[in-house]
């Protein structure tokens, strides 16, 4: 395979990010991969104009959309890297990708990128949001997109990885109305996946959860944690646990907004969609499923 590198991207009416996400790309790489879901605004038109190879597939969720790119584009390249149409890479990435992605030795099969997010034009830099490190680049024959309906990552087959020092931003430009609609479809795909935690429906290839692995693994592990505290009293630590010890209240207004939008509003809604599945289904794993698949069309 050839020592480059190819990215890919999913969208669906991603008008007002496709192009500064492409533009950032095309440093480092002419192998950009789009897989649309059917979108009615100009986001192909746009990808296109751009060099960018578009297919077009039907949306299930992100990790099935992913890995279908994956599967299905023509990548002829050493390594993949993983975007959202709403970020880019800063220049300085774009230098260290080019400067270091051909030298890496054979035992390194990832790369960890650090995430920073705006939010409201504020870069969010507490709360614990900042570093975020993710496994973005990979090369392209030991990686695969986690199984998941929510929060999902790249799981290696074999290898090393690495942590490059410049970052990618997330800097979503749509108004509090999409955020919110947009975080109510995740809530549906969150709690769906702490009920897979608690009852064990399938069984996920994915990340081993470890407190002292990397920084997703910790997450994941603290996740499984968070998914057996009660209901309705875990949103609350939570934020309070971003807001004030890990002093989200630094970001100003913007944190504020996004720190309980996010670290409890959110999470809030998850449990309010568990606390509904359970009114329904009790707490019975044959009955939870049934709901699962009949209401919202999630069948494990």
């Amino acid at each position: 395979m050839k020592k480059e590198i190819s990215v890919i991207i999913l969208t669906f009416n991603e008008e007002k990010h496709i192009k500064r996400c492409i533009e950032s790309l095309l440093s480092i790489t002419n192998n950009i991969f789009i897989i649309d879901s059917f979108s009615t605004d100009a986001t192909v038109e746009i990808a296109e104009s751009l060099g960018a190879k578009v297919y077009q597939n039907k949306w299930t969720n992100y990790a099935k959309q992913y890995q279908w790119g994956l599967d299905n584009c023509p990548i002829e390249t050493e390594w993949v890297m993983r975007m959202d149409s709403d970020e880019f890479i800063l220049p300085e990435l774009a230098v260290e990708i080019n400067s270091k992605i051909n030298d890496l030795s054979n035992d390194i099969s990832g790369v960890f990128i650090k995430r920073r997010v705006n939010f409201m034009g504020r870069w969010i830099k507490n709360g614990g949001y900042y570093p975020i490190w993710l496994l973005r680049i990979w090369r392209y024959k030991e990686g695969k997109i986690e199984e998941r309906w929510m929060d999902e990552h790249i799981k290696l087959n074999s290898g090393q990885t690495i942590q490059f020092d410049s970052d990618l931003v997330d800097d979503n430009k749509n108004d509090l109305t999409w955020w919110t609609n947009k975080h109510n479809n995740y809530a549906t795909r969150e709690a769906v996946d702490i009920l897979n935690t608690i009852y064990g429906f399938k069984a996920y290839d994915e990340l081993e959860p470890n407190l002292f692995g990397t920084q997703e693994q910790r997450k994941r592990k603290l996740k499984h944690f968070y998914a057996r505290m009660p209901l309705f009293l875990r949103p609350f630590i939570y934020f309070m646990w971003r807001y004030f010890i890990k002093l989200g209240f630094l970001d100003g207004k913007q944190g504020l907004i996004w720190h309980f939008l996010q670290g409890f509003w959110y999470r809030f809604l998850v449990d309010a969609k568990i606390n509904e599945i359970y009114s329904r289904a009790g707490k019975n794993k044959e009955e939870i499923q049934k709901v699962l698949k009949d209401e919202y069309g999630i069948e494990f």
